[in-house]
């Protein structure tokens, strides 16, 4: 099971390039692992029917006793036989519904086989918190699939709106399964429902119940149950193998599955059955009416689902034996007659592009397999025999038929199911006649015949093998009794009756089979009565959910735009003096109001050069102060970072020293690009407001941070972890360069974050300069750049002005140093730079990567590295313009950013799947002939992340702050009219 589950998280990632190479026909491929798992679960069948449950279990999270563990009981088995089964159908069906369609199938077929893969784990899984997680998974998938149409706005919004409502309930249901988890000391499911009533008996019954009720309302919200029925309708919007997929058979089971499985053991509680029956009964009731009112056929099986659901809900809630029976019996037959139904559909919406009831007409007599297939569902989902619908239906109202003269909630879901019935088979017949019938004018008069295009007999085979198995299962009731007793047998109440109720197509003429024929009947009349009089049931509010919805919505938006429009100033100084008046209120109250355990020891200076780097640092700051343009105050606030240079290495952090110079002199060249398109000048358009309240509040903070320094330091009562840093460097990294070895092993969480930071900033900074697209162009224009071979055929060159005489002769075969430098204006070259830089780019790359590999042991590592490299790009940079750039770095800074990235993440997962924790590293050395000894640290591969990373940085605030700047620029001037420009 958890290699299957392996298998769903990998494929995946092949698909989109299957697809772009095979078409639709990668379907084909797609299906395999579905069909896979389902043959496995079949192959399991004997050993579940005997009631051993196969079980496999991963540690993954020892820590935190979280573990990927699967358990096969009877009712995960029966949820992964309609996970995969339904899923493979539908992925084959899916080959001919996107026929002829290119755009976005490659991530639909990788999404949809991940959607399938992360509920089959989901319906397996024996741990609480795993569940959760893949949860919360399977509503960010149904949001790419929801939106699949992104060009839509309703399909943008629909699956907005589903990711809301459903990771919402998510997020509450979270909550209710860590204190579950907590209270009863283990999140593995099957022990938490052993020990349900010995956790009752010692937890406090007000969290206890606080929990269910979060729990509930995660499974709520995924079930589409009311008060979150609206967002499963808004969810048609999706292709229609999405909705046959995870709005019948896979997604909105999730919340069904999960009452199903605790159900039997916390229907004592006391919300459980107020809960599930009052919210059951009323969202069937309220489905079922909706769907009366519609006209699309999708919407029609969109309120139906809902409905019906409800049902679902309030039978397997319920939580006795017979229910439990009859619900399961319900959930299958569910699952194949609506995802049946829905693809059915798509076949009609595929062939005739609309699924409007009034444009269809006479399509029946056309299309007979295709009718009678959907009669067949039809009547499967209404109850007629020898369906497996009219099988569980009868079971159901035969339980709570048992139990209504004792139990009051018994009563009220046998009344609310009976009315919801009559609604059931008033919409399912609304449905066939309107997908099939011939229809009639205001005159009486049959009207046009819809013509119908055959559609490929592939096309049909899901349908019609879904529909027909809601048939063979129905003459089969004894089997599928035996097959899912043993799940109904969990139930408190199993073993009390003497004849407990078992499932068959004939019962003989007892009472449920009269309600049944009568909902039946009565749903005919209704049928008949808005047939021929129009009816249609009317609102009872003049608002529904949804409005609710969006209205909440839009009060967030007022709220949030308030709350910017407050804060928000457009005042960058305003912003700044905000904080530090905070920072040095809330820090300097803590100061005073600890100053009675102050242990401040101060030293004059640890070494001489304090002496002589401290002064220089501070006059720097007070000239940066008093500095009138902003690049000589730039260069005033570097000098203060070049002092820190000289306190590191005479403090022996020679690693520190690298990075801070290194440091330095990147944003000494970030600040001078972006000083080119503002004023030279300090105060040109904005004079410096309240110099003394500045002085003062900078004076606070710096005041308030010298304290805090002190006191900090004086405050330790433990030995630092830091003093073990040289021998678990040495031990654990198999280092000897601490600072490198903390960075990449010992906390290499912490850089992960770093990096993380560091990738939002640059997509931050380029999202904001660049104006058409986010991705620079400038790797793709060095094709027109001069080269020895086309240099006797161009006599012109191309500048930033245009074209221009080259200054040496036509027939010339001098190269030039530098190609990029051709383009840029006369004025701005130099030839001594270009020779310099063609000269020391290949030497300082080498350098930069001889200090990545040299970092574990001597001064150096990834950072350092890259920022060198970073270097030598700006070299090329600064000497050849922005085309010299494309050249020297033909590649996107963002695929550098995600491959360094995925190195790190990698570091962080490989490991677990060799039973590790993350970022465990591991050494091999060897003694190789000629070579010599060798060693090899895994956490270099997260150095060299962290390399790409910084050099990917480097290359995107050259291409935006740079690059992109010089673009704008040329633009601005040669535009007609334009003067001033910078």
């Amino acid at each position: 099971m958890l290699i299957l589950l392996g298998a769903f998280a990998i494929v995946p990632l092949v698909l989109p390039w299957l697809v772009g190479r095979l078409g639709p026909r990668a379907f084909f491929l797609a299906a395999l692992v579905p069909l896979a798992a389902f043959t496995h679960a079949v192959l399991q069948t004997p050993t579940v029917l005997a009631g051993n449950a196969p079980f496999e279990t991963y540690a993954w999270i020892p820590r935190l006793g979280i573990d990927l563990s699967m358990r096969m009981d009877t009712l995960g088995w029966v949820m992964a036989l309609i996970v995969t089964g339904v899923g493979a159908l539908v992925m084959i069906y899916c080959r001919w519904y996107f026929a002829g369609k290119k755009e976005g199938v490659g991530l639909f077929s990788a999404v949809l086989l991940g959607f399938a893969g992360a509920m089959y784990g989901l319906v397996l899984t024996d741990d609480l918190i795993v569940l959760v997680m893949l949860w919360e998974v399977t509503s960010i998938l149904s949001y790419l699939l929801i939106g699949f149409y992104h060009r839509r706005g309703a399909s943008r919004r629909a699956a907005l709106q589903a990711l809301l409502v459903t990771t919402l309930g998510g997020l509450v249901m979270f909550v209710g399964a860590v204190i579950v988890a907590v209270q009863a000391g283990t999140s593995s499911i099957s022990e938490i429902l052993v020990s349900w009533q010995a956790l009752e008996a010692t937890v406090n019954p007000a969290l206890l119940n606080t929990a269910v009720a979060m729990l509930l309302v995660g499974a709520l919200s995924k079930s589409a149950i009311f008060p979150f029925h609206f967002w499963l309708p808004g969810a048609m919007a999706a292709p229609t193998p999405v909705s046959a997929y995870l709005h019948a058979a896979a997604m909105v089971k999730a919340g069904i599955y999960f009452i199903a499985r605790f159900a039997p053991f916390l229907f004592i509680s006391d919300l459980w059955r107020p809960i599930v029956i009052s919210l059951g009964i009323f969202t069937m009731l309220l489905g079922g009416l909706q769907a009366l009112r519609e006209s699309d056929l999708k919407r029609i099986l969109a309120f139906g689902t809902v409905s019906q659901l409800g049902m679902l809900t309030a039978v397997l809630g319920y939580g006795v034996r017979d229910t439990a029976l009859a619900g399961l019996a319900l959930l299958v037959g569910h699952a194949l007659f609506k995802s049946a139904l829905f693809l059915v559909v798509g076949v009609i919406d595929r062939q005739l592009s609309t699924r409007d009831i009034g444009e269809l007409s006479g399509v029946g007599r056309q299309a007979t397999t295709l009718a009678t297939f959907s009669m067949i569902a039809v009547a499967s989902m209404i109850g007629l025999a020898p369906t497996i619908g009219f099988v569980a239906k009868e079971a159901t109202l035969t339980a709570f038929l048992h139990d209504a003269a004792t139990d009051p909630w018994a009563l009220v879901a046998l009344i609310g199911i009976v009315l919801g019935s009559v609604l059931t088979a008033a919409y399912g017949i609304r449905f066939v006649w309107g997908a099939f019938w011939t229809k009639k004018d205001a005159d009486g008069a049959p009207r046009p015949v819809t013509a119908w295009p055959d559609p490929p007999i592939g096309f049909l085979a899901a349908p019609v093998l879904l529909a027909g198995l809601t048939l063979v299962l129905g003459f089969a009731a004894p089997w599928v009794d035996t097959a899912i007793a043993p799940y109904a047998d969990q139930a408190a109440d199993a073993g009390v009756s003497e004849h407990p109720y078992h499932l068959a197509l004939w019962h003989g003429w007892e009472p449920a089979l009269f309600l049944s024929l009568g909902s039946i009947a009565l749903g005919f009349a209704v049928f008949a009565l808005q047939l021929r009089f129009g009816w249609a049931p009317r609102r009872v509010l003049r608002f529904s959910a949804a409005d609710v919805y969006n209205a909440t919505l839009r009060g967030i938006a007022r709220v949030s735009t308030w709350t910017t429009t407050f804060t928000q100033r457009g005042s960058l100084p305003l912003y700044v003096g905000t904080i530090l008046v905070v920072f040095v209120a809330a820090e300097g109250t803590a100061l005073v109001a600890g100053m009675a355990d102050w242990n401040i020891q101060l030293d004059g200076w640890q070494t001489p050069m304090q002496l002589v780097a401290a002064p220089i640092m501070i006059l720097a700051g007070l000239m940066a102060v008093r500095a009138r343009k902003r690049y000589t105050g730039v260069v005033l606030v570097s000098v203060t970072g070049l002092g820190m240079v000289l306190l590191f290495a005479t403090s022996g952090a020679p690693d520190l020293a690298l990075t801070q110079i290194l440091v330095e002199t990147v944003t000494l060249v970030a600040f001078a690009l972006v000083l080119r398109r503002i004023p030279a000048r300090l105060g040109e358009h904005n004079a410096s407001v309240w110099p003394v309240a500045r002085a003062l509040l900078a004076v606070g903070v710096g005041v308030t941070m010298a304290f805090i320094a002190m006191v900090a330091t004086g405050a330790r009562v433990a030995d630092p972890i830091s003093d073990r840093f040289p021998e678990l460097a040495y031990e654990l990294g198999h280092g000897k360069n601490v600072v490198n070895v903390a960075l990449v092993d010992l906390r290499g969480w912490d850089t992960m974050g770093e990096l993380s930071v560091l990738i939002l900033a640059a997509t931050g900074v380029a999202s904001l300069v660049f104006v058409t697209h986010r991705s620079d162009l400038l790797s793709r224009a060095i094709s027109p750049l001069p080269t020895a071979a086309t240099r006797t055929r161009r006599p012109l060159v191309e500048t930033e002005e245009g074209p221009r005489p080259r200054s040496a002769r036509p027939d010339s075969t001098r190269q030039a140093w530098l190609i990029g430098g051709q383009r840029m204006r006369p004025e701005n070259r130099s030839i001594m730079l270009e020779v310099i830089v063609r000269i020391l780019f290949h030497t300082i790359i080498l350098v930069s990567i001889y200090l990545l590999f040299a970092g574990h042991n001597l001064p150096g590592g990834g950072f350092a590295g890259g920022l060198v490299a970073g270097m030598a790009l700006v070299m090329r940079y600064v000497a050849g313009g922005r085309y010299e750039l494309g050249a020297a770095a033909p590649t996107d800074a963002g695929r550098l950013l995600g491959v360094g990235m995925t190195l790190a993440v990698g570091c962080a997962v490989v490991p677990l799947l060799f039973g590790a924790a993350p970022l465990t590293s591991w050494f091999w050395e060897a003694e190789l002939p000629v070579i010599g000894h060798i060693e090899f640290v895994t956490s270099t591969i997260f150095d060299i992340g962290v390399y790409l990373v910084v050099i990917g940085l480097v290359l995107d605030v050259l291409r935006s702050l740079g690059g992109e700047v010089d673009r704008q620029v040329q633009a601005l001037r040669q535009t007609p009219g334009t003067v001033g420009v910078s």
